[in-house]
Parts: C-alpha cells; structure tokens; sequence
C-alpha cells in the first residue's frame, strides 16, 4: 500500500544514522510519558536529545529516565552548563565518573557561563574524545561578555574541533536572543556568514530555537543543517520545514503546479 512517506518524502533529507542533518533537542525537565510520547511520533527525527543546563541535577526521575534512553534510537547528554559547574566546583572527575557509569555517548563541554582557562577547556576536550563523543559549545550566554568578532568564534571553533570536538554548537540560548542571534531574535547575518565560510557548515550545529530561525537555516544552508535547543513539540514541525512540506520552505515550483487539472483527477480515479 502506497503511504504518504512514499509520496512525498524529500530524496535529499539524510536519514538515521547520520553524521549531518542532526536534530538536536532541549529536554527542559519531560516526564517518562513525555519520553515516551515523543519517541512515539519522532524518534526518527531526533538524533539527540539535552537535558537542559543543570536541570539533570533537580530532576527527580533523572535514573529512571537515563535507563529508558537507553533503549531509545536517540543519543542523550547533559547540558554544557553541568559541565561548566563541575570545573567550577572541582568535581570534574566525579562527573566524568557518572558518565561512564550511566553509559553516556555524549558529552558536552562549554565556557558560556563560568570563566576558566581557554587552554583548560582545549584539554577538557581532548581527554574526553578519548571516550565520548564531544560536542562544544562556542559562545557566551550573557550578552555582556559576548564575543563580538567573527574572527574569535571561527578561531575558537577550529581549535575545538582541532582538539577532539565532533560538533561545535553555535551559542542562541533557548530563546535564540543570544550569540549568532541578535536581541529580538533576528539572525546575525555576518555573523553566520564568517562563521559559514571558514568552518564546515556540516561540524556545526546551530542552537535555533523559534520557526523562524529555523525556517532561515533550512532555506540557507538546505535540508540537512545541524539544528539545536529544538523544543521537543517543535520536532515534527521542523522535520516538515526540512523537507519542504511547510509553506515556508515549499518550492515556488511546487507552489505554481498546485492545482492539479481536474481531467487528471478523474483519470486517477
């Protein structure tokens, strides 16, 4: 039986598993049925899931929901900023420990909001290669110690992945206000462009939290570009965008052929 899928699928869109096209979503404290809910109608569309800053720490199922990732088709990590307060507290090696123990894939390392060394966190990324797989997120979250030159962003993204890093992820907060995006949301166009031309747009993953920015990146850099902090209701929504299934990101070509003749309507039937 013919399904929707067969019909109207993009050719283009990279499927699981993938290195680029990656879908990563902010898990801001879900329940197991949330989980559960959402791998239901997803889990084809999330590569990884975050669970947000330090919210790991507060959450009361965090055990239970570390065994049930375990059996889903995603990959799960702690947010950088857990990582961030492990160097602040000195309890790096716990934390590393808790990884392993829990059988994480993922870690994510990050300066965005405590102040350490750049070199430290060039050789936090690279021990931690050696058994996890690394994203880094570049950038900071308030807006006041923000790096304003592109050419800073590009020359700590090359260092990080030259360190070890798989990704770098391109600091915008969950409300996308911050970083590659201005105060109001809008895109940091010369920002991106720099960071475009000099980095490989497939080892970044950009934080694009709201549909427009979203919309934006899928129509700049096509299909296949590295989305974070995706809210997870916004999965399937995004999935749509990239396959140009959604008006905004639908073809003209598509578009100007919309009304099928109705003699083929009736050669069909």
């Amino acid at each position: 039986m013919t399904t929707l899928s067969d019909l109207f699928t993009d050719p283009t869109r990279v499927i699981k598993p993938r290195q680029t096209g990656i879908t990563h979503v902010m898990d801001k404290g879900l329940s197991l049925a949330q989980v559960s809910s959402l791998m239901e109608v997803a889990d084809q569309h999330i590569d990884i899931v975050k669970l947000g800053w330090c919210t790991s720490v507060v959450a009361q199922n965090l055990e239970r929901k570390l065994a049930l990732f375990k059996s889903l088709p995603v990959a799960i990590c702690c947010g950088g900023s857990l990582f961030e307060l492990a160097i602040a507290h000195g309890k790096v090696p716990e934390l590393v420990a808790f990884f392993k123990e829990w059988d994480f894939k993922f870690v994510e390392v990050s300066d965005g909001v405590v102040d350490y060394p750049r070199k430290e966190k060039l050789k936090y990324i690279e021990m931690l290669a050696k058994d996890f797989t690394v994203l880094s997120e570049v950038g900071k979250k308030d807006r006041r110690k923000a790096m304003n030159a592109p050419s800073q962003w590009v020359t700590q993204m090359k260092e990080d992945l030259q360190a070890g890093a798989w990704k770098v992820i391109a600091e915008g907060r969950e409300a996308g206000t911050i970083g590659v995006f201005n105060e109001d949301g809008s895109i940091n166009l010369a920002l991106i462009e720099v960071i475009a031309s000099k980095i490989d747009f497939n080892r970044i993953i950009f934080e694009a939290p709201q549909k427009e920015q979203q919309v934006w990146m899928v129509r700049h850099f096509g299909a296949n570009v590295n989305l974070g902090n995706i809210a997870p209701d916004d999965v399937i929504s995004l999935e749509t965008i990239r396959q140009k299934l959604r008006g905004d990101t639908m073809p003209q070509k598509v578009l100007a052929k919309a009304r099928q003749p109705v003699s083929e309507l009736k050669r069909v039937a």
